[in-house]
């Protein structure tokens, strides 16, 4: 007890924040801490009514039962020492939720698991450039125990207040305790990754448009039938982008593997049967993803295919202009030597007969590079 009168003491008058608490009849309002934008006690599927602080929580469940659900957002060190120290929260994996930056996994420590997950925003944009943030990435790190749940989100995406609510309604599931919130956690972030895969693909069929477009109606950059010129500036954008995207989705595999196939003591029986459903969703997305990268590939080597052909296209007239105006420059210059003898110099006609024999050959090289396809 004199732990938990030492947590109330710490912590101090809460902030406003962009996910504060909702306010209800059955919720509480935010917690003192700073970081801390919701906790609250669940018992029987329900949750119990007051304003209640970290130290109350942990303290209502030990004695009457039930999970407590502690949300943070950024936390420092210094706002996330209490907690941990309360629940016995592993050095190692409270260092990984404070600094973040990791990448999803599932590791357990004594009787807590620690699950990491990258949440994916897709960035709208009027039109995709060379310059064009896609997705934008977060992270939501999970402290699962026996009676009690941490969530600890960075980024300003990912926000956890509506699926609290929704939860909340929804006894039956809380009853199942902390692994549900757990489980509806990981569903919400395996759909957010189908969402943003539907938005990327959209993005990859508009310049899948363009570049073969550009290619092939006659009217590309310059209206010459060339490929655009920022057509491989944007490919290389959605490249990165896609590549950020993948590093969210491909290590969560295994965790979520493990999740829906290992039995695990904090994980409820009838819970794991669901994290199979989200480990099936989440292989889908990987695939999609995994295809993305590989459509750009193709994209990508059809543009230059198609640069290179505008090259040679353009090396090819140059060539042939050059060849025509080589047949006047010839000329001029051997009669620029200023011989005493050469043809026709003294004759009436000679200036225009020679004109006339330049245009004459001009013309016959031309006709010949048209005929060619060179011109």
């Amino acid at each position: 007890m004199s732990m938990i009168r030492d947590l109330r003491a710490a912590v101090r008058p809460a902030r406003r924040r962009d996910d504060s608490p909702y306010r209800t009849a059955s919720a509480a309002p935010a917690c003192t801490n700073s970081a801390i934008v919701d906790c609250g006690v669940y018992r029987d599927g329900q949750r119990v009514r007051g304003h209640l602080t970290p130290g109350e929580a942990i303290a209502g469940v030990r004695d009457e039962g039930g999970f407590v659900w502690i949300g943070l957002h950024e936390p420092t060190e210094a706002e996330f020492a209490g907690i941990a120290q309360e629940f016995g929260l592993h050095p190692l994996a409270v260092e990984d939720a404070v600094h973040a930056h990791q990448r999803p996994k599932l590791e357990r420590y004594d009787d807590t698991l620690f699950t990491v997950f990258k949440t994916v925003h897709y960035v709208e944009h009027a039109e995709l450039t060379s310059t064009s943030e896609v997705v934008e990435t977060g992270e939501v790190m999970c402290f699962t125990g026996p009676n009690f749940i941490v969530t600890v989100r960075h980024g300003g995406q990912g926000s956890l207040r509506a699926l609290r609510h929704r939860l909340q309604e929804d006894q039956e599931r809380l009853t199942k305790g902390p692994s549900a919130v757990l489980h509806a956690i990981a569903d919400q972030v395996v759909d957010g990754y189908m969402a943003v895969a539907g938005a990327v693909q959209d993005d990859i069929d508009e310049v899948e448009i363009d570049v073969f477009s550009s290619g092939t109606n006659g009217k590309g950059a310059g209206g010459k039938g060339a490929a655009k010129g920022g057509d491989a500036g944007r490919i290389y954008q959605l490249k990165r982008e896609v590549l950020e995207f993948k590093r969210a989705v491909s290590p969560l595999l295994r965790p979520m593997q493990l999740l829906s196939e290992r039995p695990m003591r904090l994980v409820d029986s009838d819970i794991q049967k669901y994290f199979r459903d989200v480990a099936d969703h989440l292989a889908r997305v990987n695939e999609q993803v995994l295809s993305f990268d590989d459509l750009l590939n193709s994209i990508l080597q059809a543009n230059l295919a198609q640069a290179a052909v505008a090259q040679n296209e353009d090396m090819r007239k140059i060539t042939a202009w050059a060849a025509i105006f080589a047949v006047p420059t010839m000329i001029a210059g051997i009669y620029g030597m200023n011989f005493t003898y050469m043809p026709e110099l003294h004759w009436r006609y000679g200036y225009p007969a020679m004109m006339l024999v330049t245009v004459t050959i001009c013309l016959g090289i031309h006709r010949g590079f048209k005929r060619n396809g060179w011109l």
